[in-house]
């Protein structure tokens, strides 16, 4: 077994060579802060961390001003893995998006507060409307063409806020390492999730999209077609020291939305299901990242009645709760956890150029919504090369893997069926600068998500992300 010194001496060698690559490759590292010595020890560590990232009254979020509280507030929770080479760390937030440079601004933040690098920090965010967005390239475009991010409607992309979280955030990581315990055994459960979840999209004679079954469908005949394809299949993970848990994490791809739009931030039916399942089990921290649910959502069964909430959290924590129940407990070393990356270029959409073109002459377009905003940080950084990473936690046979964009479930499935002699768990919803990710054959047929207005990439980015998360599931 590696030695105290030893291990300290690798850790810093590793830092030292991330460094030489990063100077070699071009790229600036603004904050490397070498990990405290004092916190390495033998064997798998696991912190855990849990702030609250609320708005206050009258500060924006994604598509309102907040006016009032709620009694669940939104949080920003996670752990951070230690043992296996440099810390991981695995954020979910309760936010609607972060995305292009405000997801780099994330990763090196927490990266820097435990002494690893941002290719190591995975961050994902749930996706509840009711919540604020961070994109700091969209906020950056805004200002640069005079405009006021804090005015322009709607004013999702004023940071202030978003970056005072941030520091909170990077200081609760930092201060989790001195509370870390022993991992000894991993848990893996599965359950099933009934009448949450369908597709949002109903298909005509011809194959094409018919009708987009949104988060809310009031007509009763659109809620009376079929679920269709969906991944009723909630995964759970659990870190043990012994026979105490640590930390449970939990995967189900959906919309988070009963009802929304209210001007009052709240963590929706998944932050109440995940409240419920704290209570139950509450020496473990719960943390719950959402599955590639781009193309799903709640509308077959909700047609708006807030009472829904209610019933939604209930159904997703039995979900929960038969997983828990049904976990196996199996010894973990630190020679069976991995981190891989796939750093990819997904290819940007075609009118994406002609709306860099029409910008160059005038910001109507940018007033008229400051979503394009958002789009020209897309593109922008995909002209300069910027890659996305799509990541992989090895953890004994279990594979976790956390994917940006909003990802269409035939991804997550794909990726199940790709290995069906592993756990495989998905998480989407990390940086959002793609915005919906399609397959091939969802941008022939149609519908909202693929549309010029939902999604920022084309139609080959399939082959793009099914390479890469075959690779991933390979390794």
């Amino acid at each position: 077994m590696m030695s105290g010194i030893n291990k300290r001496l690798s850790t810093l060698l590793c830092l030292l060579l991330y460094i030489q690559l990063s100077i070699a490759g071009g790229r600036c590292i603004k904050s490397v802060q070498l990990f405290p010595l004092q916190n390495l020890q033998e064997g798998l560590t696991l912190s855990t961390f849990d702030i609250d990232v609320t708005p206050p009254v009258g500060d924006p979020l994604a598509y309102d001003i907040s006016i009032n509280t709620w009694d669940l507030g939104l949080r920003a929770k996670g752990v951070v893995l230690q043992g296996a080479g440099l810390p991981i760390v695995l954020c979910a937030v309760d936010w609607l998006a972060i995305g292009n440079e405000g997801m780099d601004d994330f990763k090196r933040a927490l990266a820097a507060a435990v002494g690893s690098t941002p290719e190591r920090i995975a961050v994902n965010v749930i996706h509840q409307h009711d919540a604020p967005r961070y994109d700091a390239g969209a906020e950056r475009i805004l200002i640069e063409a005079g405009l006021d991010p804090a005015k322009i409607n709607p004013t999702q992309f004023d940071g202030t806020f978003a970056r005072d979280a941030l520091r909170r955030l990077t200081i609760a990581v930092k201060s989790s390492l001195e509370h870390s315990q022993p991992v000894t055994h991993l848990g893996l459960g599965k359950g099933i999730v009934d009448k949450v979840a369908s597709n949002r999209n109903i298909y005509g004679p011809d194959g094409k999209v018919r009708v987009t079954r949104m988060s809310t469908t009031k007509a009763a005949e659109i809620r009376a077609e079929p679920e269709g394809l969906i991944d009723p299949e909630l995964s759970l993970v659990s870190f043990w020291n012994e026979d105490k848990p640590i930390a449970v994490i939990s995967y189900y791809a959906t919309h988070p939305q009963s009802y929304y739009r209210t001007g009052i931030p709240n963590p929706d039916f998944v932050g109440v299901a995940r409240f419920f399942r704290q209570l139950a089990v509450p020496d473990a921290l719960h943390v719950h990242f959402n599955g590639a649910g781009g193309n799903i959502a709640a509308g077959k069964y909700n047609d708006g009645a807030h009472e829904n909430r209610l019933i939604f959290a209930e159904r997703l924590a039995a979900g929960m709760k038969q997983a828990w129940e049904t976990t196996e407990r199996e010894p973990i070393s630190a020679q069976k956890v991995t981190w891989n990356v796939s750093s990819v270029v997904l290819p940007p959409a075609k009118y994406l150029y002609k709306l860099q073109e029409e910008l160059k002459t005038s910001n109507a377009l940018l007033m008229e919504s400051s979503g394009n905003a958002r789009k020209m940080a897309w593109l922008t950084r995909s002209q300069a090369g910027k890659t996305l990473d799509l990541t992989c936690l090895t953890l004994n046979n279990a594979r976790l893997l956390h994917m940006p964009g909003e990802l269409f479930v035939e991804y997550q499935l794909a990726a199940k069926a790709e290995r069906p002699d592993l756990f495989v768990a998905v998480a989407a919803y990390g940086d959002l600068g793609p915005g919906y990710i399609g397959t091939t054959l969802a941008y022939e047929k149609g519908g909202y998500e693929v549309s010029n207005r939902a999604s920022n990439v084309a139609p080959e980015v399939e082959g793009v992300m099914m390479k890469a998360i075959k690779d991933l599931l390979r390794k």
